[in-house]
């Protein structure tokens, strides 16, 4: 029992991939969990407008430690209610004060923000409960895009994100390890293909059951849960196509360093976690600390979770949305630049096989191993010939 303990430890210890995913994943889910593992939202960002933005604006109380504040992100005296909900449709603000000139204000809240507002509805509550902090008249609510701040009206089109990182990433980067382990991948570095035209013709299969996946989630959430699509079907096309590309090229990138099956699950499911608990579908990204909250602006659901709750529930145009556009964009070729190059190293011909081909009246790579094997066996038939003469 003891020769088989030992066995195991040191079969471990070769395996440093399986090991430092023994030891790094628990202290990461630790430290994501402990920093980003919090429903709070401290600030809410506010666009005011009307003749009274100023007052409201120095009204409204500052986010501290222990309570929800608002911080004013856009004000305009000139202003009214139309210009309050394109902030908010846009993104720029999640709730939007249009004041009066001696009526009640109206306070608009992005409901495809829950977090936020929810968070604005208690701090509201508060405020109304006191009206000497305020000095104003008890303002009237309106939740636009979200009116109930139903949770699957946000919740869906994020894991129609999930569903297509879980097809990119590990369904790809397990269709190019089985090339290598079944030796198939050697074959292709014989054929008269470029390491583009490899990473294109793997990527298209999955591309297609991608889309297709991505229909079905979204009709599902739209049929049974009644997810409301407002915008843009080609803005969001266009979204899902940069995201989609992303997703598997990092998955072909996992394949090309991974030796075997289970080695390309395991960091799959590592580059999975941090963008389901970072890219603000589970918690708020305004809750995370700024410690851990850059990771989330180097993930790509991160960026299609803006632009599929944008489209679909505030029919955001694509012209606020040039943000996350631009950096799916650059994270696609990125990516797809790493595992292209990647590719090329398994699929160029050897330094050797090369200098074999430069040469006068030489043989080809696999011609001149096979010279090689041959002449290395007549010598050892004429070393047994002289042993047996002798």
């Amino acid at each position: 029992m003891w020769a088989m303990i030992v066995k195991e430890f040191r079969q471990l210890r070769r395996d440093r991939r399986t090991l430092a995913m023994m030891i790094a994943l628990p202290v990461l889910l630790l430290v994501v969990l402990g920093y980003a593992a919090s429903f709070d939202v401290k600030s809410v960002t506010v666009a005011v407008a009307g003749p009274q933005a100023a007052l409201v604006g120095r009204a409204l109380p500052r986010p501290t430690s222990s309570s929800t504040g608002f911080q004013v992100v856009s004000s305009d005296p000139s202003a009214g209610r139309t210009w309050a909900q394109d902030q908010l449709r846009d993104g720029h603000a999640q709730v939007a004060v249009v004041t009066t000139g001696t009526g009640a204000p109206s306070v608009l809240i992005d409901g495809s923000q829950l977090f936020a507002a929810q968070a604005t509805l208690a701090a509201l509550s508060k405020l109304s409960s006191s009206a000497a902090a305020t000095r104003l008249p008890r303002p009237q609510v309106t939740i636009l895009y979200n009116p109930n701040l139903t949770t699957s009206y946000v919740m869906i089109p994020g894991l129609a994100g999930v569903i297509l990182v879980f097809i990119g990433t590990i369904i790809t980067s397990l269709g190019v390890v089985r090339e290598r382990q079944s030796g198939t991948l050697e074959q292709l570095a014989v054929m008269p293909l470029r390491p583009r035209d490899v990473f294109l013709g793997k990527i298209v299969p999955y591309f297609v059951v991608a889309a297709v996946d991505l229909a079905i989630v979204i009709g599902v959430g739209i049929a049974v849960f009644g997810v409301p699509f407002r915008g843009s079907p080609a803005v969001f096309a266009l979204g899902s196509l940069l995201f989609v590309f992303v997703t598997l090229g990092i998955g072909v990138l996992i394949s090309t360093v991974s030796q075997n099956q289970g080695q390309a699950i395991q960091l799959a499911v590592m580059t999975m976690l941090p963008q389901v608990l970072l890219s603000g579908l589970i918690f708020p990204l305004s809750s995370i600390v700024a410690g851990v909250r850059w990771i989330s602006y180097l993930l790509p659901l991160t960026y299609f979770n803006e632009i599929s709750r944008g489209v679909m529930l505030r029919a955001e145009p694509i012209g606020p949305l040039w943000q996350p556009f631009t950096f799916l964009a650059l994270l696609g070729l990125v990516v797809v630049t790493l595992a292209i190059l990647r590719f090329r190293r398994y699929l160029a011909p050897s330094p050797a096989g090369r200098r074999r081909l430069g040469r006068p009246g030489g043989q080809g790579q696999h011609g001149g191993r096979a010279g090689d094997a041959a002449d290395g066996a007549g010598q050892r038939i004429t070393a047994q010939g002289g042993g047996m003469s002798a």
